[in-house]
């Protein structure tokens, strides 16, 4: 199952940090020489970049292969990254009170959740934008001054907004075709399409 197919009650909201912490504390606790990682954890919270990066390299390639697996598709590289600068966020809140990857995955799901919430939030303005778009074709069964301007709003946003709005919702082409044809990545053009919507629907409800 991929994000952008799924529906919002498949990315309830997981954890935060407060009940994270509260449900790893009633796991058992481990010791340093059981689990490395929260030596080298704990290095971070005091402020060592090297150990930071032999986390980063020893569990880069796992998460990579939980995004992919949980759908993530050409996201996986973004996501590991923002777990990994959750992790470095909340190094100083850290507390060795499970194993590491047990915390780390906690913060990979909470990232996958909050990206999934996001593309169908993303989804569901672009179906906002195409009624809108199908109104204003549908203008001779309109009154006068019922019909929504798109093609006007269009014209006020900037070309690299419009150029991802024009390809997806005009052409009907996918995401990761959008970023073909325009040579960007795919990261980009989910986030100019996002802008473009919410400007769009600004300058439509200005009407």
């Amino acid at each position: 199952m991929s994000a952008a197919s799924a529906t919002s009650d498949e990315f309830a909201p997981l954890l935060d940090p407060a009940g994270m912490a509260g449900a790893l504390s009633r796991a058992v606790s481990p010791t340093l020489e059981s689990d490395p990682d929260i030596a080298l954890m704990l290095e971070v919270a005091n402020g060592s970049e090297q150990a930071f990066t032999t986390l980063l390299r020893r569990h880069q390639n796992a998460l990579l292969n939980f995004f992919a697996r949980m759908g993530a598709s050409h996201a996986c590289e973004d996501l590991v990254q923002e777990t990994f600068l959750r992790l470095y966020r909340y190094r100083k809140r850290y507390r060795p009170s499970a194993r590491f990857s047990t915390f780390l995955y906690h913060l990979a799901r909470n990232a996958w959740a909050d990206y999934g919430r996001k593309i169908v939030r993303i989804d569901r303005l672009a179906e906002d934008l195409q009624r809108d778009v199908e109104l204003a074709e549908q203008g001779n069964h309109c009154r006068d001054g019922d019909q929504p301007d798109v093609q006007a709003a269009l014209d006020r946003i900037s070309p690299k907004l419009r150029e991802v709005i024009v390809l997806n919702i005009y052409q009907g082409l996918r995401y990761q075709e959008v970023a073909d044809i325009l040579g960007i990545p795919l990261g980009t053009v989910k986030s100019r399409i996002n802008h473009a919507i919410g400007e769009l629907k600004d300058l439509l409800d200005e009407r």
